[in-house]
């Protein structure tokens, strides 16, 4: 895979800069003249190409990323981009292409719109994500458990001293699970505690479980640390003991039918 150049970054005192990618020139008219209203510099591209030289010039410091591009489609375009640098990504989906907006996330994407959607509602997200990668998790200190180190003013993590490439929402659901060891969290918990939602898609919170999974430990598929509680949610295990039977690993049955079989999937 090709790497994208790290670009300049921006003077300290500026304002945040914002590349938006989209090759519907109405789309993209609309969001950019919202975002720099709302004080941002924005620099537009209308395929993949464009938009990797773009952030090779101009380090952004969040890119809206449409899915369906021409050529190199969103998703090749979000990982070439993540693959140099953590740059907050939040991707424009057409409503019903949740197997698109579920990989996208897994490639790191911090969040999603679906069109069509409010340029304000997607100025508020910018705002929001923006705000958590410049913001150092509350609580202060450094956090360690089960060969995890985390230090919420660095945003840095690391296990066994190598450290960990995590997305925005990873970083701040690992540090939620650190401070709480032993607790079980239901999904719709995790998404008003750890990232302020009061409603949203409950699998956005199953992919950032998984991906968060695939870094943290040992064998993903048989999971130590981050548990499924069958029919309740997950619970981080700061000792990293091996999942109780009936404790769950990477399957467990919907929350709504408690009794129910395990079925594929880490979702609670």
């Amino acid at each position: 895979m090709d790497s994208v150049p790290s670009g300049r970054s921006r003077p300290p005192g500026s304002p945040a800069r914002v590349l938006v990618v989209d090759d519907d020139p109405t789309v993209a008219e609309v969001v950019a003249g919202y975002l720099d209203r709302a004080g941002y510099t924005v620099d537009r591209a209308a395929d993949g190409p464009q938009a990797l030289t773009a952030a090779a010039t101009a380090r952004p410091d969040l890119v809206v990323l449409d899915l369906m591009l021409p050529g190199m489609d969103g998703l090749e375009v979000c990982a070439k981009l993540r693959a140099t640098r953590p740059v907050p990504v939040i991707m424009l989906t057409a409503r019903g292409d949740e197997d698109d907006r579920i990989l996208g996330l897994e490639l790191g994407a911090d969040d999603y719109v679906t069109k069509p959607f409010s340029p304000r509602e997607l100025v508020l997200r910018v705002e929001s994500v923006l705000r958590r990668s410049r913001a150092a998790a509350p609580g202060g200190g450094e956090l360690r458990g089960a060969g995890l180190t985390l230090d919420p003013e660095a945003r840095r993590a690391a296990k066994h001293g190598a450290e960990l490439a995590l997305t925005l929402r990873e970083f701040d659901l690992l540090a939620h699970f650190l401070r709480h060891p032993g607790r079980v969290f239901g999904r719709e918990e995790l998404m008003r505690e750890v990232w302020g939602w009061e409603f949203g898609d409950l699998s956005t919170v199953t992919v950032h479980v998984r991906r968060l999974r695939g870094k943290v430990e040992d064998d993903p598929a048989r999971p130590r640390l981050i548990t499924t509680v069958w029919g309740v949610g997950y619970r981080f295990d700061a000792s990293g003991a091996a999942a109780a039977p009936g404790d769950g690993g990477g399957e467990a049955p919907a929350a709504h039918d408690p009794g129910a079989p395990p079925a594929r999937g880490d979702a609670p």
